[in-house]
C-alpha cells in the first residue's frame, strides 16, 4: 500500500513498507512496534502519528487513536512551514473516518487547501471528504474550483453531478439545473464532450427540465456519436420522443429497436403505447410502474375506434413480420406481443375472446413447459371470464396430451396447468374431496418424478419441485375452508419431505416460515429462516418474512441477533456507499454516482430501518426491566428517550420508503399484518394487494411514531413516580414537576392519537374495559398498545389531577385500575391457549408482549416509588426525611405488586400445566389419524409420501435420494413441532419467572 504514495518528511520507504504490510496482514502489534521505532527518529512527523492512530484504532483502542490523531492534526496546523502532503492527510482521513470523526479529516483538508489553493491532489482529497459527508453544495464548489484550475471535463461533470444531487436528494431548487445546463453548454462550445457518460448526464439535465426537443437535438448532433451501441442511442431517442408527444416518430424508433432486438418485451410495451397514444410509455416513473399500468390500470386511448383498429392492425402486421423472421425457438417476445394485441382488442371493445384463447394455447404449446409461463400470461388470463378460463384449461390439457414431449417437458406442462388452476381459483371452487384428490395427484407426480433427479447434484433444481409448493398452498386453502388444523400440519409434512430431498429450495422454506409462524412455533420458523442465509441487501427486502413474528416472540437471543445483523449491514452499507460513490466519480461513471446516492437515501428513509432502530432500544429496555439501575443506564444512553423521539420527528420531514419484496410471500399473508387465515373464508381479489400495501404503509408510520415514544415515556414515568414522593422534585436534575407532567401529557396525547383517540376518550375507554362495560375486544388488534397507554397514564396521574385512574374509579383493594386491567388482559390470553386447537399462534405473542412491556414498565414504576421511600441511613439523618412507609401511594404500590405477583404466579402455573400436557401426549398418534386407513379428509398426500418412502429402491432413485427416503419419518416431524411448542412455552416461562421475582421484593416492602 505504501508504494502507492510519496513519503513525506524524508522518511525512507523501506521503513514504512513493513508497517503497511503488517497492517494488511492484521499483525497490528508488529505494526505498532515498527511505528514506535519510527517515532523515535521522527517524533514530530504527522504521517507517522497518523499511522500509529490507524493501527491503534484497528487494535480496538479508539481513545488512544483519537488522541494520536488530534496530536497529528495539531502538528499540521501549528507548523506553517511544513509541507502538507496527501499521503498524511489520507492516512488521517482513514483513521478519523473509522473513529466516526470525518468532520476532523475534512477540517485538515480544508486547512491544507487554504495553504495550497491550487494543489489538485489536495482538492481531490477535499472533494472526497465532501462526498463522504454528502455535502453536495461544497462538492459543487470544490469541483468548480478544480475545473477552473485544470480545465478538465471530469471536474466539470463532478460539479454537474453535485448540482443534480442537490435537486434530487437535497434541498436545491430546479433553478440549479439551469446553472448545470449553462456550464455544460459553455464547455461544449469550447471543448465539446469526449465521454458517453458526459452525454448521458447532459441529456438527463435537460430531461429533468422537460427540455426534450433540446435533448433530441443534442442526441442527433455530433455528440450522439459518443453512444457507440445503436440500441442504447435509439432507446434514449424513443423515450425523448414519447415524452415530447411525438408519438409517430417514437413508434418508428421503437419499431427499429424491435427489429434489432426482437426479444425486448419492455420495448414492445413502449412501441404499442406510443402507437395507440395511451400513456403507457409517457410516464417518468420506473419501468415496473409502466408495465403495471399496462396490465392493470390501462388508460384507454383518446383516438377514435376506427383509428385504434387501424393501428392495432398495423401492429399485428409488424408482429407477424417479427414472427416470420424469428428463427430462435427461445425468443418469447413476438408471441407475447400477439397475446398483448388480442388483450388490447378486448379492452377496446372487441368481444372475440376466441382469438385470445387460441393465442394462449399456441403460446402454451411452445413455452408451456417453462417455469415462467404463468407469470408471462397472468395479465392475459385475468381478462377472461371464469367460464372461459375453465374452457381454456381444458384446451391446455388436451394440447398437453396431444403433443409428444420428453418427460421433463411433459412434467413442466402439467405443472403449468396446475399453476393456472391455482391462479384462476378453479381448484378452490371444487368440493373438498376433489380438491384433496388434486393434492394427492400433485404429490404422486412429484414422487414419480424423483427418478428424473437421481443423477442431479443436490444443489441443482429438480424437475417437479413446484408441485409441492402448489400442494401446500391448496392444503392451506382447505384449512381455511374447513378449519381442520390437520390440513396445515399435512402441508408442513409435505414441505418438510421436499426439503429432506433437497435442502436448497427457498420457496419451501419461506412457506414453512409462515406456516410455523401461524402455529406460533416461532422457533422452528426462525430455524428455517436462518437456513435461507439471508445476507446483504436481502436483509432489507426479505427479512419481513420473520421480523414481525420475532418481535412478538420470547426468543430474545435470536431476536437480538436478527436486529444487530440488520443494523450492522445498514451501517456498513452507509459507510461503503460513500466509498463507492467516490470510486464512481473517479472512474467517470456519473450515472452510478446518482444511483448510489439515491439508493443510500432510500435505505436511510426505510421504514424497516426506523423500526429496527427503535425496537433494538426497546429490546434493551425489556431485557433489563428487572433492574432499575440498569434500566436508567440504558435510558441515559438514549438521552432520556430523546434519540428515539428524533427518529419519529424525521418521519414528518421525509416520507418513508418501503423496500420489502412482498411477491415472495404466501397467498394467505400478502403483506405484514394481514393473515386471511385468521378471518372467515372470503373471496380474495387478485388486485387487492395494492390496497393492502397502502394500509401497511399508513400503519407503519403510525407504529414508528407510537413506539418511538416509549423510551421517553418510561423515563418520564420513573421521574414522575419519584416526584410524587420527593419534597424537592428538581433534585438530581429532574425537571420541575409542572414541566415534567406537562411534557408527559403532551406525549400521551400523541400516543392516543396513534390509536385514533383523544387522550380523554382513550382513558374513558380503558375505564370501560376495566369495569366490564366493554370487553378487551374494544381495543381491537392493539391490546398491548392500549395497556401500555394505561400504564403510562397511571404513572402520569401520580402527580396530576386529570383523568383519574385511581381508586375513585373502582380501584381494587386500594390499588390502581391498571393492575386489574393487566390482570384481566393477561389471564384472558393464557386461558385462551390450547396447544391442540390454535397451537399458540394467536395468544402467545400477545401474552409475551403484555408481560414484557406494560407489566415490565409498571414494575419499574413501582421500583422507582419504593426506592425513593428508602433513602440511605446518612441521608435520612442529615435531611430529616420523614418516614413515608405509611403513605397511601406506597400502600397502593405494594398492593399493585401483590396483585400482579399473584397474576404472574397463575400464568406460570398455567404454562407449566401446558408444558406437562405436551410431554404426556403420545407423539406417534397425536397427528394425522387420517393416514390410518381413511379414504377422505386430511392425510391423503401424506399416505402417498409414506408409500413412496416404504417402496424406495436404490436402482430407480439413486443412492442419495433412497438414503433420504429411508431415513424420513412423519413422527420425527411431529416430535419436532411439539418440541418447538415446548421451546416457546419454556422461553415464556423463563420471562414470567423473572417478572415473578421482580414483583416479589416490592410486595414485601415494609410489610
Amino acid at each position: 500500500m505504501s508504494s502507492n504514495f510519496g513519503l513525506p518528511g524524508g522518511i525512507p520507504e523501506r521503513r514504512v513498507r513493513p508497517i503497511w504490510d503488517a497492517i494488511d496482514s492484521r499483525q497490528f502489534k508488529n505494526a505498532l512496534k515498527h511505528v514506535a521505532s519510527l517515532l523515535g527518529k521522527y517524533p514530530t512527523s504527522p504521517y507517522v502519528l497518523a499511522l500509529k492512530a490507524h493501527i491503534l484504532e484497528r487494535m480496538g483502542k479508539p481513545e488512544e487513536a483519537l488522541s494520536t490523531c488530534l496530536k497529528a492534526k495539531d502538528l499540521l496546523y501549528s507548523d506553517d512551514s511544513a509541507v502538507v502532503d496527501d499521503l498524511t492527510l489520507s492516512t488521517l482521513q482513514i483513521a478519523f473516518e473509522r473513529l466516526n470523526h470525518l468532520d476532523l479529516a475534512t477540517n485538515c483538508y480544508e486547512h491544507a487547501c487554504g495553504k495550497f489553493p491550487n494543489n489538485l491532489e489536495l482538492m481531490i482529497g477535499l472533494f472526497n471528504c465532501y462526498v463522504r459527508e454528502y455535502s453536495f453544495v461544497r462538492q459543487q464548489q470544490t469541483a468548480i474550483k478544480m475545473y477552473k484550475v485544470a480545465g478538465e471535463e471530469r471536474f466539470l461533470l463532478w460539479a454537474v453531478c453535485s448540482i443534480q444531487l442537490q435537486v434530487l436528494c437535497g434541498n436545491g431548487g430546479e433553478k440549479l439545473l439551469l446553472l448545470a445546463e449553462g456550464l455544460l453548454k459553455k464547455h461544449v462550445a469550447a471543448h465539446s464532450l469526449h465521454e458517453p457518460e458526459a452525454l448521458i448526464i447532459y441529456i438527463s439535465i435537460l430531461e429533468q427540465q422537460e427540455k426534450y426537443v433540446d435533448a433530441l437535438e443534442i442526441l442527433s448532433g455530433n455528440l450522439g456519436s459518443l453512444l457507440m451501441v445503436e440500441v442504447d442511442r435509439l432507446q434514449i431517442q424513443g423515450r425523448l420522443l414519447a415524452r415530447s408527444a411525438d408519438y409517430a416518430a417514437a413508434t418508428e424508433v421503437y419499431k427499429r429497436i424491435l427489429e434489432l432486438c426482437p426479444d425486448d418485451w419492455e420495448c414492445f410495451q413502449h412501441y404499442l403505447g406510443c402507437l395507440l397514444e395511451d400513456g403507457v410509455s409517457l410516464s417518468n416513473g420506473p419501468v415496473e410502474d409502466k408495465l403495471l399500468a399496462s396490465h392493470m390500470e390501462h388508460q384507454l386511448s383518446s383516438l377514435g375506434d376506427e383509428e385504434i383498429d387501424s393501428r392495432i392492425s398495423r401492429a399485428t402486421s409488424f408482429v407477424e413480420k417479427l414472427l416470420a423472421s424469428t428463427s430462435d425457438s427461445l425468443i418469447r417476445c413476438p408471441y407475447l406481443a400477439s397475446l398483448e394485441l388480442e388483450r388490447r382488442k378486448q379492452l377496446h371493445g372487441n368481444e372475440n375472446i376466441f382469438n385470445l384463447m387460441e393465442a394462449l394455447v399456441e403460446y402454451f404449446s411452445r413455452f408451456g413447459h417453462l417455469a415462467c409461463f404463468v407469470s408471462d400470461v397472468e395479465a392475459f388470463l385475468l381478462v377472461l371470464p371464469f367460464d372461459k378460463q375453465k374452457e381454456l384449461i381444458e384446451k391446455l390439457k388436451k394440447t398437453s396430451v396431444s403433443i409428444p414431449q420428453v418427460p421433463v417437458k411433459a412434467l413442466g406442462q402439467s405443472i403449468t396447468i396446475f399453476k393456472i388452476e391455482e391462479l384462476t381459483g378453479s381448484i378452490y371452487k371444487l368440493p373438498v374431496d376433489e380438491v384433496e384428490s388434486y393434492v394427492q395427484l400433485m404429490v404422486e407426480m412429484y414422487c414419480n418424478s424423483l427418478t428424473l433427479s437421481k443423477d442431479l447434484d443436490p444443489q441443482e433444481s429438480m424437475p417437479g419441485e413446484e408441485l409441492l409448493s402448489i400442494s401446500s398452498n391448496v392444503l392451506v386453502q382447505l384449512y381455511w375452508r374447513t378449519s381442520n388444523l390437520d390440513y396445515i400440519l399435512e402441508a408442513i409434512m409435505v414441505l418438510e419431505f421436499g426439503l429432506s430431498i433437497r435442502r436448497h429450495v427457498w420457496q419451501y422454506k419461506v412457506l414453512l416460515v409462515h406456516l410455523y409462524s401461524h402455529l406460533g412455533t416461532i422457533s422452528l420458523a426462525y430455524d428455517w429462516y436462518k437456513s435461507l442465509e439471508v445476507k446483504n441487501i436481502l436483509l432489507e427486502t426479505f427479512s419481513h418474512h420473520i421480523f414481525p413474528q420475532m418481535l412478538g416472540s420470547p426468543l430474545w437471543t435470536e431476536l437480538n441477533k436478527l436486529l444487530k445483523d440488520y443494523l450492522k449491514f445498514m451501517d456498513d452499507h452507509f459507510r461503503e456507499s460513500a466509498d463507492l460513490t467516490f470510486v464512481a466519480y473517479r472512474d467517470r461513471n456519473y450515472s452510478k454516482v446518482i444511483e448510489f446516492v439515491q439508493f443510500k437515501e432510500r435505505l436511510q428513509k426505510s421504514s424497516q430501518y426506523m423500526i429496527t432502530r427503535i425496537e433494538t432500544s426497546i429490546l434493551d429496555l425489556k431485557q433489563n426491566a428487572g433492574n432499575l439501575v440498569d434500566e436508567e443506564a440504558i435510558l441515559d444512553s438514549l438521552k432520556c428517550g430523546a434519540v428515539l423521539l428524533d427518529l419519529s420527528n424525521k418521519i414528518g420531514s421525509k416520507p418513508l420508503t418501503f423496500n420489502e419484496d412482498f411477491r415472495s410471500r404466501p397467498w394467505w399473508t400478502p403483506t405484514i399484518g394481514k393473515n386471511y387465515l385468521l378471518g372467515p373464508l372470503e373471496e380474495i381479489s387478485h388486485f387487492h394487494r395494492d390496497n393492502l400495501m397502502k394500509e401497511r404503509e399508513a400503519e407503519a408510520g403510525t407504529t414508528i411514531e407510537r413506539r418511538s415514544l416509549f423510551a421517553r415515556l418510561i423515563y418520564l414515568s420513573l421521574h414522575n413516580a419519584s416526584a410524587a414522593l420527593k419534597e424537592n422534585s428538581e433534585a438530581n436534575g429532574c425537571l420541575p414537576e409542572n414541566k415534567l407532567s406537562s411534557e408527559m401529557e403532551s406525549l400521551l396525547e400523541r400516543y392516543a392519537k396513534t390509536l385514533d383517540y383523544s387522550l380523554e376518550d382513550a382513558v374513558k375507554l380503558i375505564g370501560e374495559v376495566y369495569q366490564g362495560l366493554k370487553g378487551s375486544e374494544a381495543f381491537g388488534s392493539h391490546v398491548v398498545d392500549w395497556v401500555n397507554l394505561a400504564v403510562f397514564c397511571n404513572a402520569w396521574k401520580l402527580t396530576s389531577t386529570e383523568y383519574s385512574l385511581h381508586n375513585t374509579e373502582g380501584c381494587k383493594s386500594g390499588g390502581w385500575l391498571v393492575d386489574s386491567l393487566l390482570e384481566k388482559c393477561m389471564l384472558e390470553r393464557i386461558r385462551n391457549i390450547d396447544p391442540w386447537v390454535d397451537f399458540l399462534g394467536r395468544e402467545i405473542p400477545l401474552l409475551v408482549q403484555l408481560v414484557t412491556e406494560p407489566l415490565a414498565w409498571h414494575g419499574l414504576i413501582i421500583q422507582s416509588l419504593l426506592r425513593v421511600s428508602l433513602p440511605s441511613g446518612k441521608k435520612k439523618k442529615k435531611g430529616g426525611t420523614s418516614d413515608q412507609s405509611s403513605s397511601p401511594l406506597l400502600a397502593a404500590a405494594r398492593d399493585s405488586a401483590q396483585c400482579l405477583y399473584s397474576t404472574v404466579e397463575e400464568i406460570i402455573k398455567q404454562i407449566k400445566d401446558r408444558i406437562k400436557k405436551l410431554e404426556d401426549e403420545n407423539l406417534g398418534t397425536t397427528f394425522f389419524p387420517a393416514i390410518k386407513g381413511q379414504d377422505c379428509g386430511p392425510g391423503r398426500a401424506l399416505r402417498v409420501i409414506e408409500n413412496t418412502v416404504s417402496s424406495a429402491k436404490n436402482a430407480e432413485l439413486g443412492e442419495r435420494i433412497t438414503k433420504v427416503l429411508n431415513s424420513w419419518s412423519s413422527v420425527v416431524i411431529s416430535r419436532k413441532i411439539v418440541s418447538g411448542q415446548k421451546r416457546m412455552l419454556s422461553e415464556l416461562l423463563t420471562i414470567c419467572e423473572s417478572k415473578h421475582k421482580m414483583l416479589n421484593t416490592p410486595r414485601k416492602h415494609n410489610s
